[in-house]
């Protein structure tokens, strides 16, 4: 199930006098967006796929993008030849070790998460990946600058559906209206969209269209919380 975490101390969130409201929480995605693991979890699909013959280019990694670990492994089988389960065990193993041995912060994760926090707008992970690798990443991030995570598995269904991020804003008690989501693949902007946040994207494979309320940025050091051209229904 999600899991809360310890609620960090913050101010009240408030906006200033005739400028654009704040949102009501922060739901940030994980691989891609706060840490670059999705280089790692692509690169740990060519190796499974080209060991089997399949093609790993660039060109058929791309539907790969966010896709969490069952559906990664069902494409995977489809292609190689590979059982789903052998291929799901394959990947989870290879990925998580990956990521055990350490793994590269975005520019401006940290300072954008801290920024969050001095304004008092809660954060949430909402990942594709399993609980054991959200876990693992929280370690490196700070759990201190969580409220609460979503991880694969915790929600009826998972990303491209609306769920995780329904269920991040149903912990933090906020409409997912009021809500800023951070995301990098077609696939967990659409989950977003789909819930009713605004989203902000910083990519990192081709699919996402800019429009009413999805902007595309090119680093999360872009991303100003105080000064977004967005509206958030509900917020304070």
């Amino acid at each position: 199930m999600p899991t809360p975490l310890p609620s960090p101390s913050s101010s009240p969130n408030t906006r200033s006098e005739g400028g654009p409201s704040l949102p009501a929480a922060l739901l940030c995605d994980m691989d891609g967006t706060l840490v670059d693991t999705e280089r790692d979890w692509l690169a740990t699909l060519a190796e499974l796929l080209a060991e089997h013959g399949a093609a790993a280019d660039e060109t058929a990694l791309a539907p790969f993008a966010g896709l969490p670990l069952d559906g990664a492994a069902e494409l995977v089988a489809r292609r190689s030849g590979l059982a789903a389960e052998a291929a799901r065990d394959r990947l989870d193993a290879s990925f998580t070790a990956r990521v055990r041995a350490g793994v590269t912060v975005q520019p401006g994760a940290l300072a954008l998460l801290d920024s969050a926090r001095r304004l008092g707008v809660p954060v949430a992970l909402v990942t594709a990946s399993e609980r054991p690798i959200a876990d693992l990443v929280l370690a490196t991030l700070g759990r201190h600058r969580f409220t609460c995570s979503v991880a694969h598995g915790e929600t009826p269904r998972g990303k491209p559906h609306p769920d995780p991020y329904l269920a991040a804003a149903r912990l933090l008690g906020v409409p997912a209206t009021a809500c800023l989501a951070l995301e990098d693949t077609p696939t967990g902007a659409a989950s977003a969209r789909a819930a009713g946040c605004r989203v902000v994207a910083v990519p990192t494979v081709d699919g996402i269209q800019e429009a009413e309320g999805t902007l595309l940025l090119r680093s999360l050091r872009e991303v100003d919380l105080r000064a977004l051209p967005l509206s958030f229904e509900g917020a304070t």
